[in-house]
């Protein structure tokens, strides 16, 4: 059996949060998909200043002492390394668009979805705009920019157009709170998307995987929320960050977030919802989605995060762990898939 050339794209071409953040679900899937009998992993580590190095590991001290190259430096080096698939690791916009183009551009497959997609899926208005067009059913919102108030009725959702892990997002009940919360949002990117806030019943997320041609829905994952305390999810839900900015994963249990058991009710409603966004967005190999369930049981599509890092806390592999296939399984059957086209 060929051993694969796997090479690990990390980073951010924006700034060092987003860095840091590559750099702690790529470690964790270098960490426990590593197989010397299956694979050779290569990095590709890209800092804010757009410089490439190619670290042995994601120590800061390998990072720090890895050469510094130019884009024409570093793709003389990925020729050299005959990369067979690259396993992307940016959350960044650039990273999640430019950077799959690239690879594109050099003939170099990835696992995931593409850079045309990855632009899309980074306008939330837009993306929403796509799966409504295919019968899913969103909040209504608009999208502002500086100076803008909303149109719609409180209370409302802040988001930035394009960000992720929650950065931003904001419950506002008022005006007084529309301008702290809706300067915050612009911080982060100079469009924002307000919406419509569902009150609170239930909010899980779906993933799809694609076997052998066929979507493959799988089991959903709940997240505890409190109408009270707790209405939506934070970016303190996600990550957490020590006294020396480095991140961490914040911490997991039951008390927080499960996965449904499939004789849920809501389930097939939401595996519906999932197979129309995938479809109507064109993903391909997997896609995750976020649902809001109404009081009344109605889902509400809210975003898509169409990335998987392939780490043991990513969602899509507690989702595919708990519908019976191991990590490493996972991992494997991707890069099959994207190899066997």
């Amino acid at each position: 059996m060929k051993i694969l050339r796997v090479l690990h794209l990390v980073g951010s071409a924006v700034n060092d949060f987003y860095c840091d953040l590559s750099r702690l679900y790529a470690q964790d899937c270098l960490e426990n998909t590593a197989d010397p009998a299956l694979y050779e992993f290569h990095i590709a580590y890209i800092s804010p200043n757009q410089q490439w190095r190619f670290p042995s590991d994601l120590s800061a001290e390998s990072i720090a002492s890895a050469p510094s190259l130019s884009l024409t430096a570093a793709l003389l080096v990925l020729e050299k390394l005959q990369i067979d698939i690259m396993v992307p690791q940016m959350f960044c916009v650039p990273g999640m668009t430019q950077y799959r183009a690239l690879f594109d551009l050099l003939k170099i497959p990835y696992v995931g979805n593409t850079a045309d997609l990855m632009t899309l899926v980074s306008d939330k208005a837009k993306t929403k705009a796509v799966v409504a067009a295919a019968g899913v059913v969103v909040p209504a919102g608009e999208v502002l920019r500086v100076g803008g108030l909303p149109s719609i009725e409180f209370p409302l959702v802040i988001k930035p157009m394009n960000g992720d892990n929650s950065i931003g997002v904001a419950l506002v009940k008022n005006m007084q709170e529309y301008n702290q919360a809706f300067q915050t949002a612009l911080n982060h990117n100079d469009e924002v998307l307000v919406e419509t806030f569902i009150e609170l019943g239930r909010e899980v997320r779906c993933g799809v995987i694609v076997q052998a041609g066929q979507l493959i829905c799988l089991p959903l994952e709940e997240y505890a929320l409190d109408p009270d305390i707790r209405p939506i999810r934070s970016y303190v839900d996600k990550l957490t960050q020590n006294n020396d900015g480095d991140l961490g994963f914040a911490a997991k249990d039951i008390t927080k977030s499960w996965i449904v058991d499939a004789s849920d009710p809501i389930t097939d409603k939401v595996w519906e919802m999932a197979k129309k966004s995938h479809l109507a967005l064109g993903c391909r190999h997997y896609s995750l989605f976020d649902f809001r369930i109404g009081s009344d049981g109605q889902p509400w599509f809210l975003e898509a995060g169409l990335y998987c890092s392939f780490a043991k806390t990513s969602v899509l592999s507690a989702m595919t762990k708990a519908s019976g296939i191991p990590l490493n399984t996972f991992f494997r059957s991707m890069l099959e898939s994207v190899l066997a086209v």
